[in-house]
């Protein structure tokens, strides 16, 4: 079965449920699956008037956070072709170059997107996905995170990268809800999402503080929404912003959120430790996932121990090693198909059902993956090889920190030495050498940098990794 396929049965078994609610507009599955009949009709009815094109024609699509988005992604793999979600900003020019390069290739056969990556570490790359490997990624997100028919998910990161696409895929699987927030600029439209009950066709807006004034009928589907378990997917930089300036306001929802994912970028251990105080009865989950890769392995840092780097075990459709060189190698039916129109980088990472990542990793006794950096990322200080995001980590458990990258500078005896520049949360000064005595008591002499500066801000992309390239 494809994606589709499972939204086609969604309608038929839970016709009246609320599949997406998205602004002041929410569809049933009935309504949602109609959209998407009528709109493969009008698609094909364009093909038609058109010249006739490549079986695995090539659809370029604004990824806005919208119901008309979800619909025309679904009915353009419908209608047989592919889907290639770009950013909802991209200016007009660039996006008619982007279609214009992927009308030259073709895809093979079972394709379904084409995903681009966000280019931190090199250029931007078209991922291949196919029909197979969406439903291989929702069956491990529902094995490894519990996603089920009753789960209300929160979608607030944008739609053409795989962190929040794929949480579309499990939705769907399930026969559950997903509520879509445009981003996590407005705070207040971010947590009023926690605050929807949704009760089949109902759908109304509750304020547990006023409990006490409702009506008969409105404290039912209140009672019902206090049940309701709620999931959503943020990047670190997300987690952070929250535990910095509403930590109140989610601590207030820690009965209704059931579990949290977080991913793109590693997360430090001090707001690992922050969030499992707040949200001390929540699934906390850390994932290893690429968009070459797929949904891979999962975590739950809220289990007493909250490991930094752990990712977990792998999920049923996903298998990996480790190198003789130190680096993760996946396996699975989550894995990429290649790069578009570029057979010779997909060679040099993915031969013979195996991709073979940039990532340093290691595996303990329990089985468990821990990430260690990234081989592009290591820099050599003295002989001494130092992953930036194992200082920074450190760096980030000193008071007032609110951001930090670890960076190489030149140096005269040892070719290379680190720097750590720091933005400090407002009205706050650094103190370079409390915070060196402070990486001193967890960090190996190597790893402490030489240089500190206090900066504004620190650079990230728009889905929250460090901007290393631009440091560089």
């Amino acid at each position: 079965m494809t994606l589709e396929d499972y939204l086609a049965q969604d309608a038929v078994l839970y016709p009246h449920k609320i599949a997406v609610v998205c602004g002041g507009e929410h569809v049933t599955y009935e309504q949602l699956w109609q959209r998407v009949v009528d709109r493969v009709a009008e698609l094909q009815q364009i093909a038609k008037s058109q010249k006739p094109k490549a079986k695995s024609q090539i659809i370029c699509l604004r990824a806005t956070p919208t119901i008309d988005y979800l619909v025309d992604y679904f009915a353009i793999h419908r209608a047989g072709c592919v889907v290639a979600p770009l950013e909802k900003d991209m200016p007009e020019a660039t996006f008619k170059e982007v279609e214009r390069q992927l009308c030259q290739h073709t895809v093979p056969e079972g394709s379904a997107d084409i995903l681009y990556t966000t280019g931190t570490t090199g250029q931007s790359k078209g991922v291949i996905i196919s029909h197979r490997t969406i439903v291989a990624d929702a069956e491990n997100l529902i094995a490894g995170q519990g996603f089920s028919h009753d789960t209300v998910f929160v979608i607030n990161g944008p739609l053409n990268h795989i962190g929040s696409l794929s949480k579309i895929w499990p939705v769907i699987l399930q026969g559950a809800t997903m509520i879509i927030v445009d981003g996590m600029k407005d705070l207040d439209a971010f947590f009023a999402a926690f605050q929807l009950s949704i009760v089949n066709c109902q759908l109304s807006i509750i304020n547990s503080h006023c409990n006490a004034t409702l009506s008969k009928s409105e404290s039912s589907i209140f009672n019902v929404q206090s049940s309701i378990k709620y999931a959503t997917f943020l990047v670190p930089a997300s987690i952070r912003i929250l535990i910095q300036f509403s930590a109140d306001r989610l601590a207030a929802l820690a009965d209704r959120i059931e579990f949290i994912e977080t991913g793109a970028a590693a997360i430090s251990q001090a707001d690992m430790e922050a969030l499992c105080r707040l949200l001390p009865n929540s699934r906390l989950y850390n994932t290893y996932a690429s968009t070459e890769t797929g949904i891979i392995s999962t975590y739950n840092y809220n289990d007493g121990r909250c490991m930094a780097g752990c990712l977990g075990h792998c999920m049923p459709h996903s298998e990996l090693f480790i190198t003789p060189e130190g680096l993760i190698a996946c396996k699975g039916d989550t894995l990429m198909t290649g790069y578009v129109g570029d057979p010779e980088r997909t060679a040099s990472i993915l031969r013979d059902g195996i991709l073979y990542t940039a990532d340093i990793g290691i595996i303990d006794d329990e089985g468990m993956l821990h990430l260690k950096g990234r081989e592009d990322d290591v820099i050599n200080v003295g002989g001494f090889k130092v992953a930036p995001t194992e200082v920074e980590n450190a760096a980030m458990s000193f008071p007032n920190i609110k951001d930090c990258i670890c960076i190489a500078v030149d140096h005269p005896i040892t070719g290379k030495a680190l720097k750590l520049l720091v933005a400090m949360t407002d009205g706050t000064t650094l103190h370079k050498r409390t915070l060196a005595l402070h990486l001193k008591e967890r960090l190996e002499s190597y790893k402490i940098p030489l240089l500190y500066e206090q900066v504004d801000t620190i650079r990230r992309t728009f889905n929250g990794k460090l901007d290393r390239k631009y440091y560089k």
